[in-house]
């Protein structure tokens, strides 16, 4: 009996620790700046197929898929995860509709580029990283192996760079030059009080997404770590990724720091834009 009554004791003692240990985590939280957040569908590319999108879809699928950045506003800043394209050459190979240019989008939410204070890079691919050097104050932050590998190695082998572009790697060399690059130097870090950046799949050499502190708690911006819904839905990875696993990985990942599944934000899929508050035509308020 006596054994017992440890052992009811012990359990009891670690229920306590747990509560105490979610308490100190929500009251870190409140303690934490509480951004806003707003998808801006600043594009969008019709019939793509969704094979490209979610590994072993149906060929014959075929969805208009939404050119997205996120806006992240609050404790003085204004944020923006990824930054759109713009170059000519893009619009010669892709039939692109319902197109704002990255400096002019912001426009629909009454700010101008000199406004953007921080640029958050997922990744380096062209409709991710093209708009970069359009915001002139702004600082931008990208994984240090993701600079390092596209600035560098990337380019010893044409097979290694695939949707990187010179004009982008050029633009990016010439903002660190301007002292105005901002290394992630590796996975869980809080980059900005409130903005944490994870390491992603291997979509790229190093992709990142981020979570962000806000009043309903933490949301994920998964940007090309999730293309659609559906690949968190059914567990599907990415089509386009090195390593499949690693992108399951990152998936689950986020379940894990979102304060649910409906606050983890894919980034292509048009869904978006019908399940948060409208704000206008192209932009929802993620709550």
């Amino acid at each position: 009996m006596k054994f017992n009554r440890i052992i009811v004791a012990m359990m009891s003692l670690t229920a306590l620790l747990c509560c105490l240990d979610h308490a100190q985590a929500t009251q870190s939280s409140s303690l934490k700046p509480q951004y806003e957040i707003y998808a801006i569908r600043y594009a969008t590319v019709p019939d793509f197929p969704v094979s490209g999108l979610i590994k072993g879809a149906d060929p014959s699928r075929k969805l208009d898929i939404a050119m997205t950045v996120w806006l992240v506003k609050g404790n003085g800043k204004v944020i923006l995860f990824d930054s759109g394209f713009y170059r000519d050459q893009f619009f010669k190979s892709w039939k692109v509709l319902e197109f704002a240019k990255p400096d002019e989008y912001l426009a629909q939410v009454g700010l101008k580029p000199e406004d953007v204070t921080d640029v958050i890079i997922s990744h380096m691919h062209w409709d991710h990283a093209d708009g970069m050097d359009l915001f002139p104050k702004a600082k931008i932050w990208l994984q240090k192996d993701e600079y390092t590998y596209y600035t560098g190695e990337a380019w010893q082998n044409p097979r290694t760079h695939g949707g990187i572009e010179k004009d982008d790697v050029k633009a990016l060399l010439n903002i660190n030059l301007e002292g105005r690059v901002n290394f992630v130097n590796g996975d869980a870090q809080e980059i900005m009080p409130g903005i944490t950046a994870y390491i992603g799949g291997k979509h790229t050499y190093q992709s990142q997404f981020i979570g962000v502190n806000t009043k309903q708690g933490t949301v994920i911006l998964a940007s090309d770590n999730m293309y659609l819904y559906e690949n968190l839905d059914k567990h599907m990875p990415i089509a386009q990724t090195l390593d499949a696993d690693s992108n399951l990985r990152a998936q689950d990942r986020m379940k894990q720091l979102a304060v649910s599944p409906k606050f983890i934000i894919p980034g292509h899929d048009p869904e978006v834009f019908k399940r948060f508050t409208k704000v206008t035509d192209r932009v929802v308020k993620i709550e």
